[in-house]
């Protein structure tokens, strides 16, 4: 028998340590060669690392969320042959072994404790949770009139008492002045119930007892740093606009009816980057990355439009590359293929980094407005909020009813005028309200 111990390899260019994200073995444990070993992450790029050798798993280095630098051990295998020389020196034995982490949402704290009950009601938890039957002859029948409940009388602190132990008061026979019910009734109730009947528990108001900690680790450790180093160096101008989608929506309806089987349906977001394209000339220095420690703001000609992606793992920002070279079938047929990898995980370190100028939008979700965060190191996001059909006063007075929109945008202060990023989005709109202008010189 041998040992092989497989170090972590250099997962790309100038990467000095990576993250691991979710093991997929544990210790005991029989691999074969190529089968999954774990995942970890840099630069918001997942790798899947595979076993080289087959073998047991002896030990592994590190739990989910741990940096390992390139070249370190994180797993040592039992093989059939002799040592390896890869296994020179053997890798620190692992802590208890632990389950594959298959989420950040797995990773659950202990309950928290039930708060202690008050010493005259002595009542086990089982006790106090089961529903009521209904079956006590006196307490079990709630006071009714013309079909209706009765609020029953208590003073605040039987009531306070009863919602903590979830008991419904119109179940309990009130012995005080005028049926009112005192904290003896309580008592007699739980005990009477501890008997053999049941407590009435109303679940729209326990208390609810239990939490959990949620490890910040993988891609969404990526999102924290990444945000919180945007909102540190970056002093955010929020702009918000309206715009009539009116035009838009027409003619997106119709070019979906008229499309062959092999052009995907249109969403709002080609004719946005369309937009983006069309514009962005007038404001080179929108199209901008900002190198803040070289102080160098870099101006792009082509656009390479950043679009925010919902994934199962978090947020992640896809990369329309040369936009500027593409119809809207065949920036449609782009956004659908970069949004598919990211949720599927499979997207590269390409398709993730290099954006100009990036699109956000919740879809549905996009409410009336946003102050977006701007993604690190552009200097400007774009965000279509939802859109609402309301009456609007045109120039002749009339009053028409159209699909208006709400345009939230955010730019970098530092390189950005507030007046430049008004005209902008100013110009964007009168695009978007006249869509033919969009496809002409």
């Amino acid at each position: 028998m041998g040992q092989y111990s497989f170090k972590l390899p250099d997962v790309g260019e100038g990467t000095a340590e990576a993250e691991i994200c979710e093991w997929r073995v544990a210790v005991g444990d029989r691999v074969e060669e190529d089968q999954p070993l774990l995942d970890v992450m840099t630069d918001k790029a997942t790798v899947e690392l595979t076993a080289p050798v087959a073998g047991i798993v002896q030990s592994i280095a590190g739990k989910a969320g741990t940096m390992a630098a390139v070249g370190s051990v994180l797993v040592v295998l039992e093989t059939a042959g002799e040592s390896s020389a890869a296994a020179a020196s053997p890798a620190p034995a692992a802590s208890a072994p632990k389950p594959p982490v298959a989420t950040v949402a797995a990773a659950v704290a202990a309950p928290v404790p039930a708060e202690p009950r008050a010493a005259s009601s002595p009542v086990s938890g089982a006790a106090a949770s089961r529903p009521m039957n209904g079956s006590s002859a006196q307490a079990g029948r709630p006071s009714v009139i013309d079909g209706v409940f009765i609020r029953p009388p208590a003073s605040p602190a039987v009531r306070r008492r009863a919602e903590e132990l979830g008991i419904k008061l119109q179940y309990v026979r009130g012995t005080g002045p005028v049926g009112r019910i005192v904290q003896t009734d309580l008592d007699d109730y739980l005990a009477s119930n501890d008997a053999g009947a049941t407590i009435a528990v109303d679940p729209l108001y326990a208390k609810r007892l239990h939490g959990e900690d949620v490890p910040v680790i993988g891609l969404r450790r990526q999102i924290a740093e990444r945000m919180q180093a945007a909102k540190r160096h970056i002093p955010h101008f929020t702009y918000v606009e309206e715009v009539d989608m009116t035009e838009v929506e027409s003619l997106r309806a119709h070019l979906n009816e008229t499309r062959t089987k092999d052009q995907p349906k249109l969403t709002l977001l080609p004719f946005f980057i369309r937009a983006l394209v069309k514009v962005l000339p007038e404001f080179p220095q929108i199209n901008a990355t900002y190198d803040d420690e070289a102080g160098v703001v870099h101006r792009s000609g082509a656009v390479h439009c950043g679009m925010a992606v919902q994934t199962p793992k978090g947020l992640l920002v896809s990369v329309v590359r040369h936009a500027e070279a593409r119809d809207l079938w065949d920036c449609a047929l782009e956004i659908a293929r970069l949004a598919a990898a990211a949720r599927d995980g499979k997207a590269t370190r390409e398709e993730l980094s290099g954006s100009t100028i990036t699109l956000t939008s919740l879809g549905t979700l996009g409410g009336v407005s946003a102050t977006p965060v701007i993604n690190r190191p552009e200097v400007a996001i774009i965000c279509p909020n939802k859109i609402i059909k309301r009456p609007v006063v045109l120039d002749d007075d009339r009053i028409v009813v159209r699909r208006m929109m709400n345009l939230s945008s955010s730019f970098d202060h530092r390189v950005v005028d507030g007046a430049d990023a008004a005209a902008f989005i100013q110009r964007l709109r009168t695009v978007l309200q006249q869509p033919a202008t969009l496809f002409i010189r």
